[in-house]
Formats: structure tokens, C-alpha cells, sequence
């Protein structure tokens, strides 16, 4: 006789359920930990990449442009004049390299201007004697070969005007024989002075931060002190972006007169401005301008929930040209990086001390 042995049903429990479902959700939450890590991580290097990016091209921009301040027009005669560009437009105040110029509107808060001047010409920075005026806009001179029809041109009379305007015009034709230069307008009574040549392309750009960009207009395209163009961006045109601070200093010579061609501080004093209280005439502060020290701050564009960054980035200018962020409500919840450099003025060095100043 056989014995029937009962079975009991096998599987889960309910119990079992449970307990996997949980496992399995702690698991998900592990990964899902992971990923977000590596995702804000993955983030965090490209963002530092752009900002490395971003600060190193706006650097380098600004450098190359500073080492050319100054080409063609960094004779002692003509330093802090007024040069009337076309009709309604003039610069004021003639220099190689400006901080703040008082024409340009101010850009992002805590941020310096950068106004930058060069000639283009290949010719003697110091010009032609005009030794006659044959007509009010026909001017003759020593070496006409040096001058193209385009080039643009001012006249620095013999004596320093009072004030001291100059107007800037292009050569519309040349000819050898007899040397002469002639332009559409020309100035009256310029026997004897000089024809200063700014080439047919020279460089008077201005730069910004603007809206977290670092931005450039030219002043022979269009009106760069009209503050109702600063959000044009065909104006202001946009260079680099995540820049949100560029801050500039000036290296000056400022021993009692006469100069010895040396550094010896660094400050945002701009000739001829009311804060400059040296005494030295303003062509000779202008020319006592030696160098530039600057910095730009460019922003990491992944916010972080938390606060990231306690104190504003340092510079070498920080003692008294600070960088101040807090403009922006959130800017600790960004990473910076800062690129400072600075740059002489070679072509304000190479003439060395200048005489009577």
C-alpha cells in the first residue's frame, strides 16, 4: 500500500516581494547617484574647458592689440590731441592705449573700457614736412612716394594748437612730380608743419564686457561713444562670451621732470583726466605711458546649487583695481578663471625718455 506525501505549492512570498522591490529600488538610486555625479562632473570639465577657452582668446586678443598701441602716431607733438575722424565724430584726447576713456559707455559693473589706437602705415612715425601749400588741399612734400591714394592722413601744424584739433582725411591723389599730396579738404596755413600717414587701414578699436561678452567696436565704422549703440551688435561686436570682468592698468613713468624712461607705478590715472594731478603737460603724460597690465575673468557657465566660489578672483592690480562680481545675485554659484598679462608699449618705449619731459 502506498503513502501519499503532500506537497506544499512552491514561490515567492510576499515578504520576498518586498524585500526585492526594495533592493532593487536602492539599487536604482545608487546608479541613478552615480550617473548625476558623473553628468555635473562631465559638465563641470567642459564648462572649465569653454572658460579656458573663452579667457585664453580674449587675452591673447588684447595682447596683440596692445603691442601694436601706439604704431604711426606716438610722436611727442600730437600725443593727447583731438583728431576729428569724419564729420559729427571725434576722439578726444589722442593716446596709444586709454583705460576708461570718458567718450566710451561703460560696460558690465566692475568692468574697465579699452580704447586702443595704431597706425598702419610703414612710413616714419614723425612724419613729412609739408615745405609748401601750393592750395588749401594740395599739400607738398619730401618723400610723396611714401603716402597711397586711401591712406589716411592729418596735418600737426608747427605750433602746438591751442587746443589741439586735428582732422583726419584721406589722400585722394598723388603725384611725383611736382610732389604733392592732395585731400578733399586740407587745412589752411600748414607750411611747415607735418603730414602724419595712419595708413589706409589704421586700428582705433574699443572694448567692453558687455551682457557677459567681451565685445569690440571700431571707431572708423561706426560712433563708438553713442551709448544708444551699446546693445548693437553689429557695433559692439561680440569676441568672446562668458567674459564678465576685464580690468586694466596703466604703467607709467612718473619721476620729477625730466623722465628717465622708467616704470615706477601702476594706477588708472588717465592723462589729462581730472585725476591727474602730476603736473606734467598732457602730451608729455601721455608719453610717459610706458606699459599695460591687464586681466580678464572668465566664468564656468555650470551653475552649482552651492555656493562655489566665497571671494572674488585676485589679480595683480587687486589692491587697487579689485574685481568686484557681486553685481551679479548668483555669481558664487560660478567657477572663475583669471588671465592677466602685461604688455609694453614698444612703440612708445623705443623712443625712449623724451626731451622737455
Amino acid at each position: 500500500m502506498k503513502s501519499s506525501v503532500s506537497h506544499r505549492a512552491q514561490g515567492f512570498s510576499l515578504i520576498d516581494i518586498l524585500v526585492g522591490l526594495t533592493i532593487g529600488m536602492l539599487g536604482m538610486l545608487v546608479m541613478m547617484q552615480v550617473f548625476l555625479n558623473a553628468d555635473a562632473s562631465m559638465r563641470s570639465t567642459s564648462g572649465s574647458g569653454d572658460a579656458q577657452t573663452n579667457g585664453s582668446g580674449a587675452l591673447m586678443t588684447l595682447q596683440r592689440e596692445l603691442r601694436q598701441a601706439g604704431f604711426g602716431i606716438n610722436a611727442l607733438p600730437q600725443a593727447g590731441c583731438n583728431l576729428q575722424l569724419r564729420t559729427g565724430v571725434k576722439l578726444t584726447v589722442l593716446a596709444p592705449l586709454t583705460i576708461n576713456h570718458a567718450a566710451i559707455p561703460a560696460g558690465d559693473p566692475g568692468s574697465d573700457t579699452l580704447l586702443l589706437v595704431a597706425g598702419s602705415a610703414g612710413g616714419s612715425p614723425h612724419g613729412d614736412v609739408i615745405v609748401m601749400q601750393p592750395a588749401t588741399n594740395v599739400y607738398a612734400v619730401g618723400t610723396p612716394t611714401t603716402f597711397l591714394p586711401g591712406d589716411l592722413i592729418f596735418v600737426e601744424p608747427k605750433l602746438r594748437p591751442t587746443p589741439c584739433d586735428l582732422q583726419m582725411e584721406a589722400v585722394v591723389t598723388i603725384t611725383s612730380t611736382p610732389p604733392n599730396l592732395t585731400v578733399a579738404t586740407g587745412v589752411a596755413g600748414s607750411t611747415n608743419g607735418t603730414l602724419i600717414n595712419l595708413g589706409s587701414a589704421p586700428r582705433i578699436l574699443a572694448y567692453a564686457v558687455r551682457r557677459s561678452m567681451l565685445t569690440v567696436c571700431d571707431y572708423l565704422l561706426a560712433d563708438c561713444a553713442d551709448s544708444a549703440l551699446v546693445s548693437d551688435e553689429s557695433v559692439w561686436l561680440p569676441l568672446y562670451s562668458g567674459i564678465v570682468a576685464l580690468r586694466a592698468q596703466y604703467g607709467s613713468d612718473t619721476t620729477p621732470a625730466p623722465m628717465d624712461g622708467q616704470l615706477d607705478v601702476w594706477d588708472q590715472i588717465t592723462p589729462g583726466s581730472a585725476a591727474d594731478l602730476r603736473g606734467f603737460s598732457l602730451h608729455c603724460s601721455v608719453m610717459r605711458v610706458l606699459a599695460a597690465r591687464l586681466a580678464v575673468v572668465a566664468r564656468n557657465e555650470q551653475f552649482d546649487k552651492n555656493v562655489v566660489t566665497s571671494a572674488a578672483p585676485l589679480w595683480a592690480g587687486s589692491a587697487t583695481a579689485p574685481f568686484d562680481l557681486r553685481a551679479r545675485s548668483d555669481w558664487d554659484h560660478y567657477r572663475y578663471r583669471v588671465f592677466q598679462t602685461q604688455v609694453a608699449l614698444r612703440n612708445v618705449v623705443v623712443l625712449g625718455a623724451q626731451s622737455g619731459c
